[in-house]
């Protein structure tokens, strides 16, 4: 499949830290649903929740194919951390954010923040992760 796609990512935590979940939900130009993840990770934060859907939606595109995506996360601090624009301080996270650099290399790949209303798609799919453990 070529052009660019949409990833919505979530990342959610029951408790914070709590019992948590990732999910990368990839749209292609019609807004079809191409493939839809979610993994489990244990007790974590909403925000190492958040790194793990961005994680998730790379790995798709690897397995895909697919070289350009724009992501749309409701975490504002990732998607800042991810543009360059805060430091990741948090060692977990510090981690993630390098694992996600070196998934990211040879892709043209965009991070947007928008609003929880905005990302239901995502938010779903991390529930019903969450749901199912």
């Amino acid at each position: 499949m070529s052009g660019r796609i949409r990833i919505h990512g979530d990342g959610g935590s029951r408790g914070n830290p709590g019992p948590a979940a990732g999910a990368a939900v990839l749209l292609d130009a019609d807004g079809k649903v191409i493939e839809k993840r979610a993994e489990y990770m244990g007790v974590a934060t909403n925000n190492q929740a958040e790194y793990l859907a961005v994680e998730l939606g790379l790995q798709a595109m690897h397995d895909l194919k697919l070289n350009a995506a724009d992501f749309y996360l409701d975490s504002q601090l990732v998607v800042r951390q991810l543009n360059g624009q805060y430091k990741v301080k948090h060692p977990e996270m510090r981690a993630a954010y390098e694992r996600i650099q070196k998934l990211k290399e040879g892709f043209d790949v965009t991070f947007t923040h928008v609003m929880r209303a905005d990302n239901t798609i995502a938010d779903d799919a991390v529930n019903e992760c969450l749901d199912a453990q």
